[in-house]
Formats: C-alpha cells, structure tokens, sequence
C-alpha cells in the first residue's frame, strides 16, 4: 500500500477491493452490494470513488464487515446481511479483524488516531457496541437521608467534597464503568444519576444499573419494555421483595435469601436480572438492565459478564441460547460468601434462576 496516498483514497480503496476481490468468481456489482446494506447504488460508488470518495459512516462499516466476513453472505440471491447470531466463531473473529481495520483507515481519513488494539474477548462483549455511539450508564442514587449522614463529602461546596458519593451502587458502577471504557475506546461513555436523565439520554445505548427501589428510570423502562419480569420492591427489613414471572397457578416469584443472627439480617444468596433488547425509544441502540434485590445482587450480575474468569463462558451461554440481537433476560441467584459476591456461572444450572425466552 501507497504510505503517502490520501488517507480517504486508502478507505476508497479497500471498500472497491473488498466489493471485486473478496471472493473469486464472484461478482458483486454495486447495485447488489447496496441491496444488501441498504444503501443506494451512488451512495456505494461516493465511497468508492477515487476522485473525491465520501467517508461511510461507523455503522456502514460495521455492516460491510458483516457482509464479508462470511462467503454465506453471497449464497443466494438477493445479498444478505447475516446477524452477528447467525456467525461462527470463525466468521466472528473475520468480522473482528475486518471492522477494526475498516475502522482505523476511516479514522485515518477523518484525520484521527488509529483505532487502538481490541481484545477478542472485548471485541465479543456484550458490552461492546459499533463505535462512536454514545453509552449512558444511568446508576442508582443514594436518597438524601443517606447522603445527609456522609457530609461533608456529599456537599458540593465543602473542600472534600466526592461526587460519586451520590451513586448506591459503587461497586457495580466502577466494575461496569472500566469495562465498558476499554470495550468501546472511541465512544463517549456518560454516567448518570435518575435524576440527571434527558429525553436525548434515552435514545443512546443505555444501561441501567440499579433496582426499582432506588432508580427510577428502571422502573419506568420495565413498565414500557415487552418483558414477563417484574421486581417487586423492598417492603420492609422482613420483605426483600423479588422478581416476579407468569400469571395465576404459573406464577413464580423469585427471593434473596436471608437469615438472621441476633439482631441482624444477614444476606446469604441475592436475585438478579439481565434483560438486554433493542431500545424502545432508538431501534439502532439497545437497553440493558442490571438489578439485584440488593446491592450485592447487582455486582454480580454485571461481573457475570465481565469476570475475567467466567465472562467467556458466560457470553458463550448467551450466544447458545438466545438471539442476542434480540430481547433476551436471564435471572440468576449470586451467592453471598464472607460478605462478597459471588460471580454466577450461568452453565451451571442451580445459578440461572429463570430464562427467557425459553430454550
């Protein structure tokens, strides 16, 4: 390759190799190719051109990887697009390599860096999405009788003054927060507390962090989203409350446990529940809920999927069992041993609680 050529001829040039070269005696016209990615005929050859080409927005090259990391993409007529679902391992792994070379010569030609190395675990995440897409992590806030008691360290005005001491769940943010910085480099990732939120915050790829009690963009999202799952909130001290799925005689209700010693109530086991699907409020994003009956309960199911030890394994789950480009939600029971979460195993079953949809 020419080092010295325009950085946007570059781009122009893999997208025309890719489109005439990828797989001999086979003969993708423009038309074609558009029909497939959903594009016109002019808007393929704009990127194409070596005169003047335009530069293919992040999703277009998301979807050209998809098109040509799998010679099924070509099998019948018309062209088709595969979802990320129906890869293999190994059409992933193209599809990988494909869009983060795609990826760094569109950076070249927007005059930016080039796209940093992404792990394959990373890059099969869950938690990674097509870049330069905001993700808003909106987390649970502490209520004021709890910030009152942390001053002056809640008090914006006083010198010592934390700013993440407004967010309940801390543990699961940071955990949440770092792994979704290093899946997605070139993305804007926000955090937000329930009452920062704006209706531009739900048309992002959001995560919710945080249960029913304490943040309420949970609870309104659970009442607008398809989903059999409810949580019911925390009574009292005596009532942890739970997740409940079905209706009449096939109604299951799901529960931490918990025991008392002496005067306290100690938690043995909590409940939690990942739902991911596409955003009700932005089709091309998705929401993804992360609660637990308590705060231990939430940790665990965001390390469920990024655990260095089980995060493999559990996303392996995921792809086996669900559409993951579709809805899906999983609730898990996360063991409390010596006052710390557990990370769930989802293959193991005596850790996934209930699934859905089911297998």
């Amino acid at each position: 390759m020419n080092t010295t050529e325009d950085p946007s001829l570059r781009l122009a040039r893999r997208l025309r190799s890719l489109r005439q070269e990828a797989w001999p005696g086979i003969r993708i016209t423009q038309e074609a190719l558009g029909e497939a990615l959903g594009a016109s005929a002019p808007l393929i050859s704009s990127w194409e051109s070596m005169r003047n080409p335009k530069t293919p927005p992040p999703d277009r090259l998301e979807a050209y990887a998809t098109f040509f990391a799998t010679r099924r993409s070509v099998a019948e007529r018309p062209y088709r697009v595969l979802t990320e679902a129906q890869l293999t391992d190994e059409e992933r792994t193209r599809h990988e390599e494909l869009f983060r070379e795609l990826t760094s010569l569109r950076n070249g030609a927007q005059g930016q860096e080039p796209a940093p190395a992404l792990t394959q675990p990373l890059a099969r995440s869950q938690w990674h999405f097509p870049p330069d897409q905001d993700i808003t992590i909106v987390g649970s806030a502490f209520p004021a009788e709890y910030t009152e008691k942390l001053k002056p360290f809640t008090d914006p005005e006083a010198p010592d003054y934390v700013e993440l001491l407004k967010y309940a769940d801390l543990d699961a943010l940071l955990e949440l927060f770092g792994h979704i910085r290093a899946a997605n480099p070139l993305s804007n990732v926000r955090v937000l507390t329930p009452d920062e939120v704006t209706p531009d915050t739900y048309t992002s790829h959001l995560v919710l962090l945080g249960g029913v009690d304490w943040n309420p963009t949970t609870a309104d999202l659970l009442l607008r989203l398809e989903l059999p799952v409810r949580q019911l909130e925390r009574a009292d001290e005596d009532d942890p409350g739970g997740f409940e799925v079905g209706e009449g005689e096939d109604r299951q209700m799901f529960k931490p446990v918990l025991r008392r010693i002496g005067a306290k109530q100690e938690l043995v086991a909590d409940v939690a529940h990942f739902f991911r699907a596409p955003n009700p409020f932005n089709a091309k994003r998705t929401v993804s809920l992360c609660n637990g009956m308590y705060q231990r309960g939430t940790l665990g199911v965001v390390r469920a999927l990024t655990d260095v030890r089980f995060r493999d394994r559990n996303e392996q789950y995921l792809r086996a069992r669900f559409d993951v480009d579709g809805a899906f939600s999983i609730i898990s029971r996360v063991n409390v041993v010596l006052g710390s979460a557990v990370t769930p195993d989802w293959t193991q079953s005596e850790d996934v609680l209930h699934e859905w949809p089911g297998a």
